[in-house]
This record gives structure tokens, C-alpha cells and sequence, in this order.
């Protein structure tokens, strides 16, 4: 953690919420998918599948097949219901309005997602220039689904600290003066410029933000050896940042909502000497947002920020159950299965002050 409590609770506190939803997570593919939905299912009524996969979810065809993928996965004493993936399409150069209008025939997916070309994992079929997607988001625009953008110029004389607010001032602006009814969701956000452009913008502007980027800032990364668990996209910032998000989190604000990006790699894969980009959260997700919500007094607004504003931007109904946080310590483990392999969690090894309980 980056500061101390200011306005602990006490132990034993409980706080009951309506069952929230992830509008940002990575379910990846083949058996390891299993592991992941045991986790997100714990804490989640719906959740946003990212589609960059290899290949890339860029049909309705591909979606429809990974949808099947994700129920066939379940937990399998998991209520038949209780859990539902919201699909979304990988955006191209060549993304079609024909494919846009198919898409959303379906009912099943709910948003494209902007990948910049080579921004991020397995982004290299992303999008090259911002102005060949028009078409396609224009069928969007009309069709009332969402653009989820990872927003981050991939050119490399950019400095990395400072690919998100370069990504507002050439991508973003311009996209929103000319698509002013598209729905759009700045995911991840980890800058004070972001959370200030997206009180500026419009209200179909809105943003997610991760747990992480909450808690944590690039010190985390960096000081005393580099930490590769840390290590995620965007990266994170300075502490001045942190403390933007966490305002606008908790504000109570509709603008900002919960999206974990829980992005989980096998340990080698992570420990390397180019270690892949993503922090896993998505075994104590919702714990660590009450954690970094409780160091400004702000419970209260939690229900918000997890329930209520990320659904009501996608036009879905909030969902009707509950679930139960208490202020009471566990010990994370230090791996998790992950297929045939093994991960390591944020936090592994460590403990959080909040659990779910029954």
C-alpha cells in the first residue's frame, strides 16, 4: 500500500452491497479459463470480456464461440444465471458496419474495444488510425453500443508515463467532437489528466478504473527492485495521480466505475527478463476496492462506483443481489492454479483487511 488507513473501521464491520458487475476483465482462453471464472464469479454478477485473444475476437462469429467458451467453463456449483459474460468485438482498421449491426443483433455483445496497434497484450491487430474506425462507430453510435478505449498513443517516442494524456489531446478530443451520441468508456484510467478531461467531457464520456491503480503507485513497481507483479498497462504513476483516482472513485460521481483489469499471466511469463504486462486481482477484486475506499472515509460510495454506474452506462439493469464485505483479515495465497501452470496474485503472500463472506 502507498499511504496508512486515515478512517479505519472496525473489525468485524459489515457492508452489504448490491452484487456488483467488472467492466474490464481478461478470462483468456483454453483450460486456464476455468481458474479465472472461479474467482470472478465470487464477486460479480456480469463482467466485460476482453477479446485479445490470439487470434482476436474480431467477428460475432469468434465472440459467440468464446461466450460458449466462458458458460462451458462455469464453476460448476455455480446457480445456472447467477453469472453472465458481457462480449465485446476487437476493433480493426476493417471493422464493418454490416459486423457492428450483426454483432449487436445478437443481444450477447455489448461493445467494441480500441486497441491502438501494439499498445498492450496481444494488441498488434489494433487499431492504426483513429479515423478508419468511423464507420464502424458510427453504426455504433446509432446502435447505442460502447466503445471501450485503451487510451494510450503505442508511438515510441512517447515516454510511457506520458502515452495517456498524449492519447486525450490526439485521439479522444477528436473522437468525441465528431462522435458526440457514441457511448465511450476510458478504461483504465491511471492519470489526473483523465479523470480531469472526463469531468470535462460530455456525459457519454465515462471511465473505469482498477484496484490497483487505486492502491498503488509506481513505487510499488519500482523502489527497492522491480516488482514484475506490478508491472501493468498502463503503468503506474505518481502518487499525485493515485490520489486523482482515488478522488474521483469515491466522489460518487456517475463518470467513474469499477473495471479491475485483472489481467492474469503464468509466473515465468511474468518473472522474465521481459515480463509480460498485467496485475491479477480478480481473486480479491472487490476486497481491495473496499480497502482503498476505507482510506478516505468513503464506503459509503462503493455501492456506486461497483454496482450502479458502470450498468447504468451500458444501459443494462442493475443487478438484484447482494453481496457481504467484512472488515476481517485473510492471508492471500502466494499462487493459484492458472491451467497448467501457475500465477501469483497481487498481494500473494500478504494480507487484506476485507473479506467476502456468506
Amino acid at each position: 500500500m502507498t499511504s496508512i488507513t486515515s478512517y479505519p473501521v472496525p473489525e468485524g464491520t459489515k457492508l452489504t452491497l448490491t452484487l456488483p458487475d467488472d467492466f474490464h476483465h481478461h478470462f483468456r482462453d483454453g483450460p486456464a479459463t476455468a481458474h479465472i471464472l472461479e474467482h470472478a464469479t465470487q464477486q460479480f454478477g456480469r463482467a466485460i470480456a476482453m477479446p485479445n485473444l490470439k487470434p482476436p475476437v474480431t467477428t460475432t462469429e469468434l465472440a459467440l464461440a468464446y461466450r460458449d467458451h466462458l458458460l462451458d467453463n462455469l464453476p460448476k456449483h455455480l446457480p445456472h444465471g447467477s453469472f453472465e459474460p458481457l462480449m465485446t468485438l476487437y476493433l480493426t482498421d476493417n471493422t464493418s458496419p454490416a459486423e457492428i449491426q450483426k454483432a449487436h443483433a445478437t443481444g450477447y455483445i455489448k461493445a467494441c474495444k480500441y486497441y491502438p496497434a501494439g499498445a498492450t497484450t496481444n494488441s498488434d491487430a489494433g487499431v492504426t488510425d483513429a479515423k478508419k474506425t468511423y464507420p464502424a462507430l458510427r453504426a455504433m453510435a446509432e446502435l447505442g453500443m460502447v466503445l471501450c478505449i485503451h487510451s494510450e498513443v503505442s508511438t515510441p517516442t512517447i515516454d510511457i508515463f506520458d502515452r495517456e494524456p498524449v492519447f486525450i489531446e490526439e485521439i479522444i478530443k477528436p473522437l468525441v467532437r465528431d462522435m458526440p451520441t457514441l457511448k465511450i468508456v476510458m478504461e483504465h484510467i491511471s492519470t489526473k489528466e483523465a479523470v480531469d478531461y472526463v469531468l470535462s467531457a460530455p456525459d457519454n464520456v465515462k471511465a473505469s478504473i482498477t484496484c490497483h491503480h487505486l492502491l498503488y503507485n509506481r513505487n510499488a513497481l519500482l523502489v527497492g527492485g522491480i516488482k514484475p507483479h506490478f508491472y501493468c498497462l498502463p503503468i503506474l504513476k505518481r502518487e499525485f495521480h493515485r490520489e486523482a483516482l482515488l478522488s474521483a472513485a469515491t466522489s460518487g460521481t456517475n463518470k467513474f466505475f469499477l473495471g479491475t483489469d485483472s489481467a492474469p499471466h503464468t509466473v515465468d511469463a511474468k518473472e522474465s527478463a521481459c515480463g509480460c504486462a498485467g496485475a491479477y486481482t480478480a481473486h480479491a477484486a472487490l476486497q481491495l476496492y473496499a480497502e482503498a475506499f476505507e482510506q478516505v472515509g468513503a464506503l459509503d460510495k462503493l455501492e456506486g462506483f461497483s454496482s450502479f454506474h458502470g450498468a447504468d452506462h451500458y444501459g443494462l439493469p442493475r443487478n438484484t443481489g447482494k453481496i457481504v464485505l467484512e472488515k476481517k483479515e485473510w492471508v492471500v495465497p502466494k499462487r493459484y492454479a492458472f491451467g497448467a501452470s501457475v500465477l501469483r496474485p497481487l498481494r500473494a503472500g500478504e494480507t487484506i483487511p476485507w473479506s467476502i463472506v456468506p
